[in-house]
């Protein structure tokens, strides 16, 4: 009987654990999901084990965010870009700094303006997003 329970308890952990990756999206590789009010966000791909798991999940979210620098004919993942989102009327939502070329943030359905920064040049897009809909949004530099 004893056996038993010892035995339950570590498959009943593990279903527990299971049930809350698949509740939060947690993915092998994939950095860890990040929050600011009703935006929930993650950023990273550094690496090409990373990389590969947030493009394996990239369809999920409503926003993806994608920085790289262009160096002549060549291009180049950048890193350590600052963030920022804010709604139609200006109202800040979101500060952060991007861990690697990839941030995929979900959010609610609405008009963002989001900017980034990179050697002191700032880039800045208007999205819409709605209940259909996926934005993908590049930000190139000139190197």
């Amino acid at each position: 009987m004893k056996k038993r329970a010892i035995l339950w308890m570590p498959a009943g952990v593990f279903a527990a654990v299971c049930g809350l990756q698949l509740a939060y999206g947690a993915e092998p590789g994939l950095p860890p999901m990040r929050h600011a009010g009703e935006i929930g966000y993650l950023s990273g791909g550094v690496g090409s084990d990373q990389s590969s798991a947030i493009k394996s999940v990239m369809h999920r979210y409503p926003l993806v965010l994608e920085f790289v620098g262009k160096t002549g004919a060549d291009n180049e993942y950048l890193a350590d870009v600052p963030v920022r989102i804010a709604d139609a009327h200006g109202n800040n939502l979101l500060t952060t700094k991007a861990n690697g070329p990839f941030m995929l943030l979900s959010l609610p359905r609405g008009r963002y303006v989001v900017s980034a920064n990179y050697n002191g040049k700032t880039e800045r897009r208007e999205v819409d997003i709605e209940a259909a809909t996926r934005a993908h949004e590049m930000f190139v530099w000139q190197m």
